[in-house]
């Protein structure tokens, strides 16, 4: 079972608590964007086996949007942080290396 904790209220939650947002940092495409923008922001989506950056709903407790970073195959969570944040933190990145030395990096 997945189980991310909440940077704003604290608590672990298991993911049955928790809606999926899907990925995150997303650079968004709406009105006045070409097609081809808009297109891409609505229906091209990474799907990674490894790590991946992710938007959650905390939707039965405080209701707040964060994001997280997991390994898609392991389930195992690198961190979790605020959703207005536009790159994932350091520690997190440090901690991804740290157990990912192949891993490509942000974006």
């Amino acid at each position: 079972m997945l189980i991310l904790e909440c940077p704003y209220c604290g608590v672990k939650a298991e993911e049955t608590e928790l809606s999926p947002g899907g990925e995150a940092h997303l650079k968004r495409f709406g009105p006045g964007s070409s097609d081809a923008d808009f297109e891409a922001y609505m229906f091209a989506r990474k799907n990674p086996k490894g790590v991946h950056f992710e938007r959650w709903r905390h939707a039965y407790g405080c209701g707040k949007w964060f994001l997280a970073a997991r390994c898609t195959a392991t389930l195992e969570v690198f961190g979790t942080y605020p959703a207005q944040t536009s790159e994932p933190p350091a520690e997190i990145i440090a901690n991804i290396m740290a157990k990912r030395p192949a891993w490509k990096g942000f974006k």
